[in-house]
C-alpha cells in the first residue's frame, strides 16, 4: 500500500523528458512553492517558496553588508515627471509600466508609476543628500517587490509582480563605479556557485541587451536542465548619465563641482526557478543543502510502536544541537507517502528510523540527490549528517558543472549553429563582428539570443558566425527564458 501511494504522488509530476514546461509547473505546484492569485500574472509565494527566498535573502544580505552596503526602503510609487527625467530609462520600461490615475474617487494631478525599478527614486534621494566628496560613496540596497506588466507570465520566471533586491550606489569617480559593478557581479557568481550549487558564465551584455540607461551591463548566465539559458543576476554601470539628468553633483577636494558615477545591481525570485530547473528531477525538487529551509527530515517507521516517536524526537534534538535545520514528520501517514513527499519537496537528507533500527542502535540516512542509503549509528548521526550535507552540496555543484560543460558547444558558421540547436540544447560559443544587424539576424535564424560576451575569451575562429567578416569577440548564445 505504501508503494502505491508513493507511486501515485510521483505520477502526478509530468516527466521532464516528455514536457519540461509542464514538469516545471507540476513541481512548483506539488511542492507548494507558489500558487496563482486572483490578479492575472501575479503569484502567491507560499510558505515553502518564501522560506527558500528567506534563505537566499539572508545569505545574500550578509555578503552585501560585508562590502559596506546598507539597507533602506524607497516608496513604491514614482511620479511621472520623475520617471521622465532619464529619457533612455523611461523608454526602456514604458511598455511594462503600471500607472495609478486615481486616489480614492479623485483623479490625480500627476500619474504615479508603480515602480518597475527604482533608479529614479534613488537619484532623487541622492540629489538631496550628496553635496561633498565626504558624502560619498553611497552604498544602498533595498529588498522589495516591483511591478512590470508582462504579457506572458510563468511562476518565478516572469510575473507582473516579483520580489528582488536592488542595490544602488553613487561614487566620486568612474573607476570606483566600475570596481563596484564588477564586485557585485562577483558576489552574485560566488553566491550561485557556493550556496545554490549553480555554475554560471560571467560576462558583459551587448548594447542590444544592455539595461536601459546603463553604459555597461554585466550578467551571470546559468544553463537549465533543458538546455535553455536563464539570466540570473545583473550589475549595471550607469556612468554619470543619471547624475546629469538629475543634477547629482558634489564638491571635490579641489572645491570643483563634479557629477557622481552610479551603479545598480539586482537578483530576484527568478533564481528560485533556476534552482528548480538546474537541480530538479522527475521526483520533484532537489534543494542544495546550503539554502534548503529544511536540511533533514526524520521519517519514523511504524511510529505507533512504543518508543519510536520518542527516539525520533531524541534524534531531532541531537541534530538541532548540531545547528542543522531539521523537522520530524510525525503525521499519521504511511512511510511510503512521507518518503515521496520529502523527495517532492527536495529535502536533502531523510532519516528513517523504526523499531528494528532502534534495537540495533542505528538509523538510515537517505540522500535526496542520489537516493543512496547509508546506515549510521544513532550516536554518530549529528556528525555524519552534517558531513553528508556538505558532500551533497559539493556533488550537486559538480553535477551541474558537468551538465554545463557537456552542453556547451562551439560553432564557426551559422549552419553549424543551426545544426547544434536542432540536435543539441545548450550554450553555443561563436564569434561575432559586433554589429547589431548580425546579432538580430542570428536571433531570427536560430532563435538564440546573445547571452553575454564572456570575460574569459576564446578564439573559436577568425570570422563572425553570421556574416563571415573579421571578428574578435566570442559570445555565448542560447535560447533563453
Amino acid at each position: 500500500m505504501a508503494g502505491d501511494n508513493e507511486k501515485k504522488l510521483v505520477e502526478e509530476i509530468t516527466s521532464m523528458d516528455v514536457d519540461f514546461a509542464q514538469w516545471y509547473t507540476d513541481v512548483v505546484r506539488k511542492a507548494e512553492l507558489c500558487d496563482y492569485s486572483s490578479v492575472k500574472g501575479c503569484m502567491i509565494l507560499e510558505p515553502a517558496g518564501f522560506a527558500i527566498w528567506e534563505m537566499i535573502q539572508n545569505k545574500l544580505d550578509r555578503r552585501f553588508k560585508d562590502t559596506g552596503v546598507e539597507n533602506c526602503a524607497m516608496p513604491m510609487f514614482i511620479p511621472e515627471g520623475l520617471l521622465q527625467r532619464e529619457k533612455d530609462h523611461v523608454e526602456g520600461f514604458a511598455p511594462e509600466v503600471a500607472w495609478i490615475t486615481h486616489g480614492g474617487y479623485e483623479q490625480l494631478q500627476e500619474r504615479l508609476c508603480v515602480r518597475p525599478t527604482s533608479e529614479t527614486l534613488f537619484c532623487d534621494y541622492y540629489e538631496r543628500k550628496v553635496h561633498s566628496y565626504r558624502d560619498l560613496p553611497k552604498l544602498l540596497n533595498q529588498w522589495c517587490s516591483v511591478v512590470r506588466w508582462e504579457k506572458t507570465t510563468r511562476p518565478f520566471l516572469r510575473s507582473r509582480e516579483f520580489w528582488w533586491q536592488e542595490g544602488h550606489t553613487a561614487h566620486a569617480t568612474a573607476e570606483e563605479a566600475v570596481e563596484r559593478t564588477e564586485q557585485m557581479l562577483n558576489v552574485y557568481a560566488d553566491f550561485c556557485e557556493q550556496e545554490l550549487a549553480i555554475p554560471v558564465v560571467k560576462g558583459q551584455k551587448t548594447l542590444k541587451e544592455q539595461f536601459a540607461g546603463a553604459i555597461a551591463t554585466y550578467t551571470i548566465e546559468a544553463l537549465m536542465h533543458d538546455g535553455q539559458a536563464l539570466q540570473s543576476g545583473t550589475s549595471h554601470n550607469f556612468g554619470d548619465g543619471f547624475a546629469k539628468a538629475f543634477g547629482i553633483q558634489y564638491t571635490d577636494k579641489d572645491n570643483k563641482l563634479q557629477y557622481v558615477h552610479q551603479t545598480s545591481w539586482g537578483m530576484s525570485t527568478r533564481i528560485i526557478g533556476a534552482i528548480i530547473m538546474v537541480h530538479g528531477d522527475n521526483d520533484g525538487l532537489k534543494l542544495p543543502p546550503h539554502i534548503a529551509p529544511t536540511q533533514v527530515i526524520i521519517c519514523p517507521v511504524m511510529q505507533k510502536k512504543p518508543g519510536v516517536l520518542e527516539k525520533a524526537e531524541e534524534i531531532r534534538e541531537a541534530l538541532k544541537g548540531a545547528n542543522l535545520r531539521v523537522k520530524l514528520d510525525d503525521r499519521d501517514k504511511n512511510p511510503g507517502f512521507k518518503f515521496a513527499d520529502s523527495e517532492m519537496r527536495g529535502i536533502p537528507v531523510r532519516v528513517e528510523v523504526g523499531p528494528r533500527d532502534i534495537e540495533n542502535g542505528q538509523a538510515v540516512l537517505v540522500r535526496r540527490d542520489t537516493h543512496e542509503k547509508i546506515t549510521v549509528a544513532i550516536e554518530e548521526l549529528p556528525a555524519k549528517t552534517a558531513e553528508l550535507l556538505e558532500i551533497i552540496q559539493a556533488d550537486m555543484l559538480a553535477a551541474a558543472k558537468a551538465h554545463l560543460e557537456s552542453h556547451t558547444f562551439a560553432a564557426k558558421n551559422i549552419e553549424e549553429m543551426e545544426n547544434i540547436l536542432d540536435t543539441n540544447k545548450g550554450f553555443i560559443k561563436a564569434m561575432w563582428c559586433g554589429s547589431r544587424e548580425c546579432e538580430d539576424a542570428i536571433k531570427d535564424k536560430t532563435g538564440a539570443s546573445s547571452r553575454c560576451i564572456p570575460f574569459e575569451q576564446e578564439q573559436i575562429c577568425d570570422c563572425c558566425v553570421n556574416c563571415g567578416k573579421p571578428a574578435s569577440k566570442m559570445v555565448y548564445w542560447g535560447r533563453a527564458y
